[in-house]
This record gives C-alpha cells, structure tokens and sequence, in this order.
C-alpha cells in the first residue's frame, strides 16, 4: 500500500511528458502545500518532489546522492548551475559554491520544505542571476531517519505542522548537530566528504528555534568560535546579516535577529540575551574553522507553519541576493584564509561568552495556548505583540585559552580512531619513512610533548561519549618518530580545524572525545601526539 501510494504522489507531482514550460514546473507541489500546510513532507515524498522537478527541468537540475543513512535512506543532493552533479563538473564551473541545507534537526523542517520551493523557482528559471555567478548544492533532508520518525509531539508547544513532524536525532538517537568533530553518525560522514570534494564557499543551515518568547519571525548566527579567520566574521556581522535584516524589514515588515535567549527573569540583577555556543561540534562553527562561511536561521516556532516557511524562504532569498553580489570579495576572503601562515600564532582552544553591547533593544514577544485538534496537547501561537527592552547583550565568543600553532604535530599510526578521524575531516598528512625520501623528520627529531597534569573524565555520558579533559603543558623534547608516523603540517588550508582537533586541551577535539582514550589511561603522563618545536 505505501508505494502505490508514493506511486501515485509521483504521478500527481510529475508534469506531462515534454512539458518543460514554467508553469509545469509551478504546478509540482510539496506536502505542506498539498494540505494547507498541514502536513510537512516525508522522505519519499521529498525524493519524488525532487525528481519530478528535475524530470520537468532538463538540463538544469542534476540529481544525485551525497551519502547513506543509518537506516540506508541515500540522502539527495541536488546541483543547479553546473553541467551535471560531480564535484568535479562543479569545481571546473569556476563559479562561487553555495551549500544550502535543512532538516539536520528533523522536527524542525521548515527549512526541508523551504528547500524544495527553491528548488522548484530554480528550475522554473528564477533567479537566474544568481546562476551567473553562483553554484547552488540542496540537500533538503540531512537527517532523513529522523524525519520518518513523526510524532505529534516531538517539538514541544510548537505551532503545527498539525500532522506531526520527525524527531531531533538520527536513528542513532545522535543529534547531527552535535556530530562534526568526532563524526561518529554515516550522515555526518557523507557531510565531510561532501565538503571536501565540493568545498563551498558558504553554507546554510536551516533550522527552527522553540525557546524565548520573543517577536521576531527568524533568528541567525555567524560561526561562533573565536579561532575562525575574523575577516569570515566581519563580512557577515557588519554587512550581510545587517543588509538582510534592513531589507527584510522594508519589503515585508518582519523583524530578524541575531540568534540568542533571554536569561534572567523579572526582578533578576541582569536581564540578557545570550548566544549559544562556540564548539564546532555544531555545524556554523565548524564550517568557519574550514575557513567558510556559514549562515545559522531559526526560525520561530511558535508563528503558524507557513509563515516559518516563508521567514526562512525570505531568509534564503536574501542571502543570496547578498552572496551573489558579492561573490568575489567572498571567494577572495576563502582564498586569503586558506593560504594564511598561521603558524606560531595563538589560537583560542576554549572560549566564553562575552558582552558584545551594553545595552540593545531585544523585541520580546507574548503567545497565547491552544488545544492540537488531533491529541489536545497545548501548543504555543504567536501574538502579534512586539515588546521592545534594553538589555545587555551576549553574543559574541572570547577565548579562555588559547596556544601556540606549532609547525607540524606528529600522529603515531596507532591511534587509529584518531588517524581515521583526521583523514574523514581532509586533514593534509605525510607518513614518515617508508623509504621515501622527504617524508619528514624521524630519528633524534626536537619536539613538544604534552605533560599531563589532570585528566578528567565527565561524570555522565553525552552522545553516548564521557567527555574528556587534559591539564598539562608543552614541553621540549627529542623523540624517534616511527615509521607509518602521520606528520601534520600547518600550513594547510584545514590548518585550524587541525589544530582544534590535535590539541589536548581543546574543547571539542579527538581528547574530548574520547578518540585517543586507548593511550590516554587514567595514570598517563604523557600525550600520545607530540608536535614541532617551532
């Protein structure tokens, strides 16, 4: 029964044969749209949505799979403005890559469907001055075992979509957004690769937020980390979020806004609002310590269905309209960022929040409860109420620790969780030995080792990881490097995702995640990853 009736849904979606006009292409409609945006899309449905789009746009939509799924769902990736969909083909286009993703969070599908109505403009021959200059990559549906799992309830109070909508983590029980650093999920494994063969230039990663109640239609982030290139940050703090937010405003009255939550109740010494946080184990920091940019929305979850999806569609929209304008001085920024030395400069390894404003004018917001019409559960509906208060603000990252990057960090080839992980992440190494000549330092090398002063275990387990903790400092020493030793240098493009994850004292790298655990015992004095002395 359920693939005649996807059998069908491909039917009603896909035009006549050699129907390639626009209004064919117009009349291929989403799930939400079928229902009066009462239902949100499931897997299959997305697949064939994608495909009848496709079928009805020859030539200018390309079709094709990134990665599989826990479950073995492939997970679609869709190119237009290339020849075809290899990476290859993209890359000779010489045109700027953007990367547009949603539902890594699969209760939060707005961006899902978003997705796919761009898809469908793209294909009817919108926007095409974007493609002038622009690659677009859509994967509308990241976490795709988890949009399966519907449940009426799995977000909470949020405001529909009344049919129910799939759950937060991956058939793992693992949240994707948590999963870029120790890459434990397939999905997140399929992503990384995705970045390196493809390596766009932008990303954007579309979700819904159901936290403060507060007036604005959508919240956004930059990347967070405070060891991302700051000229990555500064393109997007003080022109594009600014541009889209104006432009917002003027054409359609919709307030956006950094992304934050209120802390402090009334009466409370300090009323702020405060950003998120500034690991890359999230996807926006991680894209910026690739040297990326990387564009967070949320939108909000309590503003009826088809208004989220028009907040974020209008957030994509004006995004690249900015992107596609400016899209030389962005390649010129990733170029530049690539080819820095970083080499004997510190890098942050731990960050806190800081006070980005004294005072700003946050536009809180009020709701009102209703009963879901299927199980009675109480949903919040947003009112159109704007409360304006000045209160500080938190949102930006300063660092806590920081350390020196060193010119090479040297992997012994048995630490294969952690050699696994760098290779996954397209991390540059060379072996050391093997008779080739050139293949680094081996006998009698200067180096740093890490000695270890504390080593900390967390107490209970997150994604079904014991978070570690190193105290300790670098020391000079003289070491024989075995043969089949990864050498790691940095004065590559990946340099500070490299350092994030070799570094023992980093917040969020292979120590943190217990990669390096079979060499690290509680009575370990040493770092089993030793570095250049300079």
């Amino acid at each position: 029964m359920k693939m005649l009736v996807i059998a069908a849904l491909v039917l009603t979606l896909a035009p006549a044969a050699g129907a390639q006009t626009p209004a064919a292409v117009e009349s291929i409609k989403t799930r939400p749209e079928l229902t009066n945006f009462e239902e949100t899309s499931k897997y299959e449905e997305v697949v064939a949505f994608i495909n009848a789009v496709a079928q009805a746009a020859p030539g200018k939509v390309h079709v094709k799979t990134f990665g599989t799924t826990n479950e073995n769902r492939t997970l679609p990736l869709v190119v237009v403005g290339a020849a075809s969909a290899e990476p290859d083909a993209v890359r000779r286009t010489g045109k700027l890559r953007v990367y547009i993703q949603g539902n890594i969070h699969a209760g939060e599908v707005e961006g899902k469907e978003a997705a796919q109505m761009l898809l469908r403009e793209l294909a009817a021959g919108k926007h095409q001055d974007w493609l002038k200059n622009m690659v677009l990559l859509i994967a509308p549906i990241y976490n795709a075992d988890g949009n399966e799992r519907f449940s009426l309830t799995s977000r909470g109070r949020q405001n529909g979509p009344i049919g129910g909508q799939g759950q937060r983590p991956n058939a793992q029980g693992l949240d994707l957004n948590r999963d870029h650093m120790k890459l434990d999920s397939p999905e997140a494994r399929a992503l990384v690769k995705l970045m390196n063969e493809y390596d766009p230039h932008v990303s954007l990663d579309l979700h819904t937020t159901n936290g403060t109640r507060h007036a604005y239609y959508l919240t956004y982030s930059p990347p967070l980390n405070p060891a991302t290139d700051p000229a990555i940050i500064d393109l997007l703090r003080k022109d594009l979020f600014p541009t889209l937010t104006k432009n917002v405003r003027e054409k359609y009255g919709w307030d956006y806004y950094y992304y934050g939550n209120l802390e402090g109740g009334r009466g409370a010494e300090e009323r702020a609002w405060r950003s998120f946080d500034s690991r890359p184990r999230f996807n926006n920091n991680y894209i910026g310590l690739r040297n990326r940019f990387a564009l967070l929305s949320e939108a909000y979850a309590y503003a009826p269905f088809k208004d989220r999806i028009l907040a974020t569609t209008r957030f994509v929209d004006e995004s690249m309209d900015y992107i596609s304008a400016h899209a030389s001085q962005i390649r010129g920024i990733t170029e530049r960022s690539d080819k820095m030395n970083l080499i004997g400069s510190k890098l942050a390894l731990r960050a806190r929040l800081a006070k980005s404003a004294d005072s700003i004018e946050i536009l809180l917001g009020e709701v009102t409860q209703e009963k879901h019409p299927k199980d009675g559960h109480i949903m919040d509906v947003r009112k159109d109420v704007k409360i304006p208060e000045k209160m500080p603000e938190y949102g930006i990252f300063e660092a806590t620790e920081s350390e020196r990057v060193p010119m090479f960090y040297f992997v012994p080839s048995s630490l294969t969780d952690a050699v696994d992980r760098l290779k996954a992440h397209g991390i540059q190494a060379t072996v050391i030995g093997g008779g080739r000549r050139g293949a680094g330092p081996a006998a009698n090398t200067p180096v740093e080792e890490f000695q270890i002063e504390t080593n900390t275990e967390a107490p209970n387990p997150f994604q079904n990881h014991k978070e570690r903790t190193l105290t300790g400092k670098w020391v000079a020493s003289t070491k024989s490097l075995p043969e089949g030793t990864l050498a790691i240098p940095m004065n590559q493009p990946l340099a500070r995702l490299a350092f994030y994850l070799l570094e023992p004292r980093s917040d969020d790298g292979l120590t943190d995640w217990n990669l390096l655990d079979a060499a690290l015992g509680p009575d370990s004095k040493v770092y089993p990853i030793l570095r250049s002395v300079k």
